[in-house]
């Protein structure tokens, strides 16, 4: 028998207010860019990750208008090693969205906000409830997970079928007043006790109405994903570097894997790098040393990276002279958007090898 709406939500809004979190920093001055920031950094992404990345754009782009003015490389630079670099191309968007036809604001309406790229139903209302306290559901990764449990609901939320009664229930549990602290609130406690792998049910406050516990189905609720076999992709990273200890690096193309952020160049082959980089790149190379290869791993696939050393690159220009592509020192990749992996893969080499 499960409780009342505005008994779940009472219960839960008494825990935040003994155990909440409420000192985040988004939390400290909360607008509506900084709400936007946070909920955008926080798919797919815990708290503990997020906070320095956060700390550190609000620093560099403090407001809405900073953001759509920004380079998309700093944009991109600031976000390297959050992953799902989407995430960022869209808040670069969305913000100069706003700055041509919303006066340099995001919109108060739910409608026109979830319309923006990359924001979506979900997070426009958790903007709207944060900034502005208007009543809105929510339904992120972690309030899925506490009413699927809470009501017993079974079906993976990424079908429409379920994913419609979780509306209807993050609708129904959603109280007319405190909606900031109640959308905080089960957010925590999706976060903090009600998580994937052994839930601290004993310390829950709703759990008196959990269908999951009494069941004993805490551990297969939500449904998981189908799973479906992840393929392996191959590819060889090649890692050229002049004399100056500079390294060649190119721009990837604005859709796919990475899209948008400076990396290596890649061939499928490595014994026809020298020839490769020779008719596309102007550039002579000595031998190849082949690097520790290693696995970096997508939604989708599976990447395995063989690196590819290359030095005493000479170059015939060619390099500069297309857009896209260049030389940068160690000291400049900080201010470029890297592949995480690409960016542990340069830093190692600037340990290890003179």
């Amino acid at each position: 028998m499960t409780l009342p709406a505005d008994t779940f939500a009472s219960a839960l809004l008494d825990w935040y207010d003994r155990h909440g979190r409420k000192d985040l920093p988004w939390q400290r001055e909360r607008t509506a860019y900084r709400v936007w920031l946070s909920e955008v950094m926080l798919q797919q992404t815990q708290v503990r990750t997020v906070i320095p990345y956060f700390e550190r754009f609000v620093a560099a782009l403090p407001a809405l208008p900073d953001l759509a003015a920004a380079p998309q490389d700093q944009v991109l630079a600031l976000w390297s090693g959050l992953g799902y670099y989407s995430r960022a191309r869209n808040l670069h968007r969305t913000a100069q969205i706003c700055v041509a036809a919303n006066g340099g604001d995001l919109p108060r309406d739910l409608d026109a906000l979830s319309a923006l790229p990359g924001i979506g139903r979900s997070t426009a209302a958790a903007i709207l409830a944060q900034t502005w306290g208007e009543r809105h559901a929510i339904l992120d990764g972690n309030v899925r997970r506490v009413l699927a449990r809470w009501h017993g609901l079974r079906g993976w939320p990424g079908e429409a079928a379920t994913q419609r009664e979780l509306w209807r229930f993050a609708e129904d549990h959603t109280p007319h007043v405190r909606v900031a602290d109640y959308t905080q609130a089960i957010m925590d406690l999706g976060a903090t006790l009600c998580v994937r792998s052994r839930p601290h049910c004993a310390r829950c406050p709703v759990s008196s109405g959990c269908v999951a516990l009494r069941d004993g189905l805490t551990a297969e609720l939500p449904t998981r994903k189908p799973s479906r076999e992840k393929p392996t992709r191959d590819t060889t990273m090649l890692v050229v570097r002049d004399d100056r200890s500079r390294v060649l690096l190119e721009r990837r193309p604005q859709e796919g894997i990475w899209a948008g952020l400076w990396s290596l160049p890649e061939i499928g082959d490595p014994r026809d790098a020298p020839q490769r980089l020779r008719e596309h790149y102007g550039v002579r190379t000595a031998d190849g040393i082949a690097l520790t290869p290693f696995v970096h791993t997508f939604s989708h696939y599976h990447l395995q990276v063989v690196p590819l050393l290359l030095e005493r690159a000479i170059s015939t220009g060619r390099v500069a002279d297309v857009e896209g592509r260049g030389w940068y020192a160690p000291g400049d990749l900080a201010t470029l958007g890297l592949p995480a992996p690409v960016r542990r893969l340069l830093e190692t080499l600037q340990e290890d090898i003179p």
